[in-house]
């Protein structure tokens, strides 16, 4: 954490003004949107009800109220980690092209086909929280046409901007159908969204785990992080890197934390989400997972060539459902954990530090 957060500062004093590019550039929202779906999935809409009693109850987040914890675990400061990615793959990787050596490419696309599954593997996990109940064979068959239709998304680009653009609106609308029945109106929120203020009160405590939860978190992040950053640097439009960590840290920071605020009034005022808003939530958490699976799946196949160009629409379509269904239920029958992942994923970040360091030389002149 330490490491890669100095490591983003100094990035941004250094190069500030320098404009990054990917080689797909999109609009600056479209950017945002495809970053916003793509880097959050579904515990982004299921996990806050949840997480608000853990950490009223905890007496380790007792320094804080479960709004300022909620948004500390998935605002702000861990965006940090996108912006630091999405710099080496902008400008950087093209130039040393180090994910290409045999044994980064292949641990690199393990993880990302691990933490695909892992998406997939929560969602399938939740939803007896959010469809009072549901049969386990609803719940795999569920999860089973979800993994399809990412799968089916992710044949062509066209179709993640689209789908990224379209769930973001949804999710808009989410906050706002959640936010006008509550009747919290804008002086609810406003005192709602304050509690925030408690997490930049207490930013340092956030650099370190405070509890294993907690680290389960860092660990999930770290596990998203390169790929993410690999992702969305191909989508980049012309932005100085001072835009860029605008547009990857307090952008997508602010709906994050309107969403958590309007739960936490509920949350805070033991207000009943009904049955109809927590169906539209799982919808839309459905929308997020099928984001979130497409962009990785059409990562990791880009990235070993495994294309529908180059093995058909059905061989590809039949083969990375099979992997993926097959890789939530190890999740879900084996020890295998997102930690795993992360913990390798810390081990790439290592390896990279250590090959830029060798190459400085070959960097500089290049940049020249």
């Amino acid at each position: 954490m330490l490491v890669t957060l100095l490591t983003a500062a100094v990035l941004l004093f250094r190069y500030r003004n320098t404009v990054c590019t990917g080689p797909m550039p999109v609009s600056l929202f479209t950017f945002i949107a495809i970053l916003f779906t793509s880097g959050l999935d579904v515990g982004l809409i299921m996990f806050p009800l949840l997480d608000f009693q853990l950490y009223a109850d905890e007496p380790v987040y007792a320094f804080a109220n479960p709004l300022a914890i909620e948004f500390g675990f998935w605002g702000f400061l861990v965006w940090g980690f996108y912006f630091l990615t999405t710099f080496y793959f902008c400008l950087v990787e093209p130039q040393l092209k180090l994910f290409e050596i045999p044994a980064i490419k292949f641990i690199n696309n393990v993880v990302i086909i691990g933490t695909c599954a892992f998406t997939a593997f929560l969602f399938f996990d939740y939803l007896p929280t959010y469809i009072d109940g549901i049969t386990p064979a609803l719940r795999y068959g569920l999860v089973a046409v979800v993994i399809m239709f990412a799968v089916l998304s992710s044949t062509d680009v066209k179709f993640v901007r689209v789908l990224s653009v379209s769930s973001t609106w949804l999710f808009f609308a989410l906050i706002a159908g959640v936010w006008l029945v509550s009747g919290m109106g804008i002086g609810g929120l406003a005192d709602s969204a304050s509690n925030v203020t408690a997490y930049f009160a207490n930013l340092h405590r956030f650099l370190t785990p405070m509890s294993e939860y907690h680290q389960f978190y860092l660990y999930w992040w770290f596990a998203w992080s390169i790929m993410i950053g690999q992702f969305v640097a191909r989508f980049v439009g012309n932005l100085k890197v001072w835009q860029l960590l605008l547009a990857l840290v307090i952008v997508p920071s602010i709906p994050i934390a309107i969403w958590f605020s309007v739960l936490y009034y509920y949350f805070s005022n033991d207000i009943v989400v009904t049955s109809g808003w927590r169906a539209a939530m799982v919808v839309v958490g459905v929308i997020f997972v099928i984001n979130s699976l497409d962009s990785l799946i059409r990562l990791y196949t880009t990235n070993l060539d495994t294309t529908t160009e180059r093995f058909g629409r059905l061989p590809y379509v039949l083969g990375n459902w099979t992997a993926l269904a097959g890789l939530v239920l190890l999740y879900r029958f084996t020890p295998l954990k997102i930690e795993w992942i992360g913990l390798v994923v810390i081990g790439i970040y290592s390896a990279i530090y250590f090959l830029v360091f060798t190459r400085r030389n070959e960097l500089q002149t290049e940049s020249a």
